[in-house]
């Protein structure tokens, strides 16, 4: 009889999912024997790359397409129906594309597809966009290859691949978001499927994701193939005569005389018994007939009670009874819980507490034993050991260990990853205060500008200000509402250097300002500079740059980041150098989402930060560069990129990115995009959780660089060069320290203007 398949499932039931999860998952098993064996079941998940309600709605939409076009279809086979349901889902996507903000990259939509069929033992597995399906065949992992996986719903080249192939006893199938991979990696996911069943394996690895912090898409489904045994009928039993031929006849002992005494002890038994049974009954009849002679109470005028009494007084007597009960077995179990369970709990906990942490002392002692440093000698085996001590801490901390205790060897586990990870403490030095108490500052930006001065946009005076290298004192160079012989100054919103002389704002009018200094000691004059389309720009443009033309005539090109053309422009200098009168160029070479652009850098190519992100555009394309990995995401998260800079030429040296959310400078191999080293605060001193504006300027003969930076009301100076790691004095702090010899005044300038 042929084996016949039956499918176990694995799902994350809704309750659990992550909050933000806008992915989509659909199981149908038919209950009609029609379907099941034309159609079979449908396993389908369908996932976003963005979190959102509308891609909920996005995902939901396309799961039911699917579903209702390829249970409907009856025109072909499996393959056929799959394919043109997919087709169908991509449609009606594409018409809502603006209803549910599915803008992709103008091609490709976020949306993913996984589906697999079963019907019998055949299996036909498909994926379109960000969706993967693995195959789990004798403990060998394979997955489906997709050439076409960033072509996402909804998009114009649709090009559906359903494989087909067979599904044995013992088989598994995975469907499971990109996202959840990312986060756990293929091995964990062939070691959970090739242990559990379908269902505890999905548990395990949605919790595993969890734990590491996973959000957003979170769609996975499991199949394991089993066999359903065949139902037979078992034959009956038929007792059959036995061929000896004394069956049936009465057993006799062998033994001579033994049968005659057995009958005669068996007799004298039975006697015994008979006497006894006659003694117990005279006796009793003895008994009753003295209670016969007792007295007698009298009975004639017995009380009657009546039935509906009777039975509210038994009523009464049950609900008394089953009161005592309840109160007696909740005494009980609170006792129980209160003596036996907690203190064995709490005992438990902290067992596995005092365990963790031996375990860290132990890793400790063996990298920082007398005499030894791991750290310096084998760095691979002190992360080895000393990510080992971490997570024991950890678990040491939930398990009722004191702070206080865990607290040394967690700052010593922490000092030694952080040299792993080659985090260099730095100092700062104030180097000038803006504002009052009356007028508070709120610092917007920070640039070097004309004669290698610090330059500070104030949102809060609405001026611009010069910081003098040598006196440190701020002299406002542009304010809202000033007279100049050009007119009358707006609200500035944005700065630039311009070469090497001029000083670049752009106010609240998107009227082009053109600052130049007369001598050393800050005065200036100021004029309007005419750009072709700056009327057009709106009021959603986020940064502006130049980069130097022409190095003798000191013309230089003006580019503009602006959301609502999608582009970056690029204006290009009047021969005389006063002014843009040429039509803007549009940049990048296709066009896309802007919105999110925080800062820019030019040397020739261009550097910005886009959502956290650090993008390279040469050319006008976002090709062949992207940064590589810090590798700390055991201490802090992964890094999301505000401010850049950078001191050398076009992919020479490094460039530097302000990561907020750990307060750090990170410096990157401006070439490679490779991670170099990072930088904070010497013993973590407030001071960089809010830059507002940053440059590094390179040191003299090859000395460290030099950090300008920013905060919401005062400009500091910071030496990229490691200090001991221990917090400053009230003197030698952010907040009161002057600046040392050197350090306030930078030399050199950086290669080209930045916002």
């Amino acid at each position: 009889m042929a084996v016949r398949l039956q499918m176990k499932l694995g799902v994350i039931a809704e309750p659990d999912r992550v909050s933000d999860s806008p992915d989509t998952v659909v199981v149908v098993e038919p209950s009609v024997g029609s379907v099941a064996r034309s159609k079979g079941n449908l396993y389908l998940i369908v996932t976003s790359t963005i979190a959102s309600q509308r891609a909920q709605e996005a995902t939901q939409l396309a799961a039911e397409t699917i579903r209702s076009e390829f249970y409907y279809d009856e025109s072909a086979g499996i393959r056929v129906c799959l394919e043109k349901a997919i087709g169908a889902a991509n449609k009606r996507l594409a018409h809502q594309r603006d209803r549910l903000a599915l803008q992709g990259d103008g091609l490709n939509g976020p949306i993913g597809i996984g589906v697999a069929v079963v019907r019998g033992n055949e299996l036909y597995v498909g994926t379109i966009g960000p969706a993967e399906a693995y195959l789990i065949r004798q403990a060998r992992l394979s997955t489906l290859p997709d050439p076409h996986r960033e072509r996402g719903l909804p998009t114009k080249d649709l090009e559906p691949d359903v494989w087909r192939g067979e599904i044995s006893v013992g088989d598994s199938l995975v469907l499971v978001s990109p996202n959840v991979m990312a986060k756990l990696g293929p091995d964990e996911l062939k070691d959970a499927m090739v242990t559990l069943h379908p269902q505890p394996a999905m548990e395990h690895l949605h919790h595993r994701f969890v734990a590491a912090d996973g959000s957003a898409s979170d769609a996975m489904i499991a199949l394991e193939a089993t066999e359903v045994a065949s139902t037979h009928k078992s034959r009956t039993l038929v007792p059959v005569r036995p061929p000896e031929p004394l069956a049936g006849a009465p057993d006799r002992s062998p033994i001579p005389l033994a049968d005659n005494v057995t009958d005669g002890v068996a007799t004298v038994q039975a006697s015994a018994v008979r006497a006894r049974a006659a003694a117990g009954g005279v006796v009793d009849r003895l008994v009753v007939r003295l209670q016969d002679l007792l007295p007698r109470r009298r009975t004639a005028y017995r009380r009657v009670t009546p039935a509906a009494a009777k039975r509210e007084t038994q009523r009464r007597a049950a609900v008394a009874i089953l009161a005592f009960v309840m109160v007696a077995v909740g005494l009980g179990t609170a006792v129980w819980y209160a003596g036996g369970q907690t203190g064995a709990a709490n005992l438990a906990s902290l067992n596995a507490g005092d365990v963790a942490l031996k375990t860290a002392r132990e890793n400790l002692a063996k990298v920082f034993g007398p005499g030894v440093d791991l750290v310096e000698g084998d760095p691979s085996q002190a992360m080895t050991l000393l990510t080992g001590a971490y997570a024991a801490l950890q678990t040491a901390g939930t398990n009722r260990i004191p702070a206080t205790t865990i607290e040394p060897y967690l700052k010593q586990t922490v000092d030694g990853l952080d040299r792993l990870y080659k985090v260099v403490p730095v100092a700062s030095a104030k180097m000038v205060a803006l504002g009052t108490a009356e007028a508070p500052a709120d610092i917007g930006y920070l640039i070097i500008g004309p004669g290698s001065a610090p330059f500070v946009l104030d949102r809060g005076t609405k001026s611009v200000y010069r910081v003098d290298p040598a006196t440190h004192k701020a002299t406002a160079v542009f304010r809202a509402g000033a007279k100049a012989a050009a007119g009358t100054e707006g609200t500035p919103k944005l700065i630039a250097l311009g070469a090497t002389r001029d000083l670049l704002i752009v106010d609240d009018k998107n009227t082009l300002w053109r600052w130049r200094p007369q001598d050393t000691s800050g005065k200036g004059t100021i004029t309007k500079v005419k750009v072709s389309t700056g009327a057009s720009w709106g009021d959603d443009i986020l940064a502006i740059g130049t980069f130097l033309k022409n190095k003798s005539k000191g013309l230089y090109n003006l580019y503009v980041v602006d959301p609502s053309q999608q582009q970056i422009l690029a204006y290009a200098p009047a021969a005389d150098g006063n002014g843009f009168p040429a039509k803007d160029t549009k940049w990048l070479t296709v066009a896309r989402d802007v919105g999110k652009v925080a800062d820019m850098y030019i040397d020739g190519d261009i550097f910005v930060t886009d959502n956290g992100t650090l993008v390279r555009f040469a050319n006008g394309r976002a090709e062949g560069w992207s940064t590589q990995a810090i590798g700390d995401e055991l201490l802090r998260p992964v890094p999301a990129y505000r401010l850049i800079s950078s001191p050398s030429d076009k992919r020479l040296g490094v460039i530097y990115a302000y990561d907020p959310a750990s307060s750090r400078i990170v410096a990157l191999d401006k070439a490679k995009g490779t991670y170099i080293e990072q930088y904070r605060t010497a013993g973590h001193e407030l001071g960089w959780e809010d830059i507002r504006g940053m440059v590094v300027v390179a040191g003299a003969e090859n000395g460290p660089a030099t950090l300008i930076w920013a905060s919401k009301d005062s400009v500091f100076t910071s030496v990229l060069e490691r200090v001991p790691d221990v917090s400053p004095t009230a003197s030698g702090g952010p907040a009161g320290s002057a600046a040392p010899s050197g350090s306030a005044a930078p030399s050199g300038k950086p290669a080209s203007p930045k916002p």
